[in-house]
C-alpha cells in the first residue's frame, strides 16, 4: 500500500482488507480497532472460533505452517495487508507472497521470518547490531546442549528457538536438569527441528517491555512496561515502570536500533533486562505484546490502536492517560467453554475493567482473560487489578 491513506467500506469493492495470521486475544483487539476504521478483516488460525475469529468479518482454519495452505488462503482472500500475530507460520512462504506483490506483510516478511526464530534475532541483535545480551549458545542435540551448558555455566536457561509465550523454557541449575530441559523444549517447539538456545542468567533488577511504534512519520516509544513472569509467561504488568533516565534512554536507543534493522510499520514489543543504568536486549516481537494489554487502560491509544493506525499509515499517539496495571485470569480447569462468576464483584473495584477472551477451550494455566485497573500510581493500579482478577472464578459448563 502507498502512504496516502484512503479508507473504504467493508464488504464492498472499496474495502481495505487486512488478514490476521493467528487469531488470539491480541489479534481480537487489533481486529476491533481495524473495524472501527472501516477495515474489512479476515482472521486465520489453526483452530475454529478463536477470539479474533469471533469478531472478524470472515474466518479460516488452516495449518499456518503449511506453505501451500497459507498461499491458498491468501490467493482466495486477496488481502491488501497481512498481519502475523503468532510465530508458528510458514515465514519463508510469506517472503514469497510479499515478493510476488500479493500483499504487504506487517511489518515486513523479512521481519516476521527473523523474529519467529530466536537464533536469527539473537544473531541480528548481538552479532550484527552489537547490542548487549546475555551469553548464549545454540544446540541441535542432547550432546551439543551438554557442551553448551559447560560453556555458558549455571544457572542458565534453555528455550526452543521457535516457540512463544515461554513454552518449553527451563531454568537449569545443574547437569541433572539437562535431560528434562531438552525433552521439554522438544515437546514445546513450534516446528519439528530440534534446536534450542542456551542463555546465561542475567542478574537484573527488573525486565521491561519497550513498546516501539514504527509509523509513517518516524519511530515512537511508549512508556516502559514492567511485568512479572512465571515459567516464561507473563502474569502481571504495569505502566510506567520506574527507571533511571540513562537506562530509559539506552532502552529506547536499543529498541530503535533493532526495530530499525527489521524495518516496516507497526508496533514491536522489545523485551529488555535492566540493572541500574545497564540494559540488555532479550527478545523482540513484531506485533502487540501480551504485557502490553495494560495499555488498554493506561494509554489514550492502546498498543492495538497504535498497531492498527501504524499499519494503515495514520498518525499515532503514545501518551499515557494514567498509571495502569493488568493481571491475568487463568482458566483454572481443563474444560471446554467456561462460565465466569464474580464479574460484578470484579468491576466493583474502582477504575477496573475486564477482557474475557472467549477462548473455546480452557486449560489450568491458559490465559482466559485479564483484569485491568488505573490508579494514582502503579502500586494502587496493581493492587486493584489483582483484586479484580481474584474476584473472577471460571468454571466449566456442565
Amino acid at each position: 500500500m502507498s502512504d496516502a491513506v484512503t479508507l473504504g467500506t467493508p464488504l464492498s469493492p472499496a474495502a481495505i482488507k487486512v488478514m490476521l495470521l493467528g487469531a488470539g486475544e491480541l489479534g481480537k483487539e487489533v481486529v476491533i480497532e481495524l473495524q472501527r476504521l472501516g477495515v474489512e478483516t479476515i482472521a486465520v488460525d489453526r483452530y475454529g472460533d478463536a477470539p479474533a475469529q469471533q469478531v472478524a468479518h470472515r474466518a479460516h482454519v488452516i495449518d499456518m505452517t503449511d506453505a501451500s495452505a497459507l498461499r491458498a488462503v491468501v490467493q482466495a482472500e486477496r488481502p491488501h495487508i497481512i498481519v502475523p500475530e503468532i510465530e508458528a507460520l510458514a515465514t519463508a512462504e510469506l517472503l514469497e507472497i510479499e515478493k510476488a506483490g500479493l500483499a504487504t506483510v506487517i511489518p515486513t516478511a523479512r521481519a516476521a521470518h527473523i523474529t519467529m526464530n530466536r537464533e536469527r534475532i539473537r544473531r541480528l541483535a548481538a552479532e550484527e547490531l552489537g547490542l548487549p545480551t546475555s551469553p548464549y549458545a545454540f544446540a541441535s542435540s542432547l550432546e551439543e546442549l551438554q557442551a553448551a551448558t559447560v560453556r555458558i555455566g549455571y544457572p542458565c536457561f534453555v528455550k526452543p528457538v521457535m516457540s512463544s509465550s515461554g513454552k518449553g523454557q527451563s531454568r537449569l541449575k545443574s547437569p541433572d536438569d539437562i535431560g528434562p530441559a531438552w525433552q521439554k523444549a522438544l515437546e514445546a517447539g513450534r516446528v519439528r527441528e530440534a534446536r534450542v538456545i542456551v542463555e546465561g542468567e542475567v542478574r537484573f533488577d527488573f525486565e521491561i517491555t519497550q513498546l516501539t511504534v514504527r509509523s509513517v512519520d518516524g519511530t515512537h516509544f511508549c512508556e516502559p512496561i514492567g511485568h512479572v513472569q512465571k515459567e516464561g509467561d507473563y502474569v502481571e504488568s504495569w505502566q510506567p515502570q520506574a527507571m533511571g533516565e540513562a537506562a530509559r534512554a539506552k532502552a529506547r536507543e536499543m529498541a530503535g536500533a533493532v526495530t530499525g534493522a527489521l524495518g516496516g510499520r507497526g508496533i514491536f514489543g522489545v523485551e529488555l533486562f535492566v540493572k541500574g543504568e545497564e540494559v540488555w536486549f532479550s527478545e523482540v516481537s513484531p506485533r502487540p505484546h501480551d504485557t502490553g494489554l495494560v495499555t488498554l487502560i493506561s494509554q489514550y491509544q492502546s498498543e492495538f490502536a497504535l498497531h492498527a493506525r501504524a499499519i494503515l499509515g495514520l498518525p499515532v499517539n503514545c501518551d499515557m492517560c494514567a498509571p495502569g496495571a493488568s493481571a491475568v485470569i487463568y482458566g483454572g480447569v481443563e474444560a471446554g467453554a467456561l462460565k465466569f462468576d464474580g464479574v460484578a464483584e470484579a468491576l466493583a473495584v474502582p477504575h477496573s475493567e475486564l477482557r474475557l477472551f472467549g477462548k473455546p477451550q480452557s486449560f489450568v494455566k491458559r490465559r482466559m482473560g485479564v483484569a485491568l485497573a488505573r490508579g494514582s500510581d502503579t502500586d494502587q493500579a496493581r493492587a486493584r487489578a489483582a483484586r479484580a482478577a481474584a474476584a473472577i472464578h471460571p468454571r466449566a459448563v456442565t
